[in-house]
């Protein structure tokens, strides 16, 4: 019994596990999957070889600070709002509604995110220029 709990604790417990295959007596049916619960590791689709992601790290932190000055000032807002209605439901919907003007201000790839984009070194090329370290070819 304690080899079939201790899967579940260890989840429980914010461990990373594999769970094993149930043995052959828990099932009744063939419709039971093998394994019962999702695994830890997650399933990413592959990205195109010719995708192009731009970084900019003063985009970022335009966007970090956007996100927390708006749901500041939402919370702000919305705690007001409800303070001064007494109506803890008309706090939540300002609450909500802050919330999804953040996301819409922030999450969107917008052009004032990617107006300093990082300059990255290319790929190494045959006969192009090579990384050395202590006198050793490493790229």
């Amino acid at each position: 019994m304690d080899d079939i709990l201790a899967p579940l604790q260890n989840a429980f417990e914010g461990q990373i596990v594999f769970f094993a295959p149930l043995p052959s007596s828990f099932h009744t049916t063939p419709s039971i999957p093998q394994y019962p619960f999702a695994r830890s590791e997650p399933q990413l689709p592959e990205l195109p070889a010719n995708y192009h992601s731009p970084q900019d790290f003063h985009g970022q932190r335009l966007a970090d600070i956007l996100s927390t000055v708006l749901l500041i000032i939402s919370g702000a807002v919305s705690f007001l709002t409800g303070y001064i209605y007494k109506d803890i439901y008309l706090t939540l919907w300002t609450g909500l509604a802050g919330t999804l003007l953040t996301a819409l201000v922030v999450i969107p790839p917008w052009p004032m995110y990617n107006q300093h984009p990082e300059k990255w070194l290319g790929t190494a090329r045959k006969g192009g220029p090579t990384v050395l370290v202590d006198g050793v070819k490493v790229a």
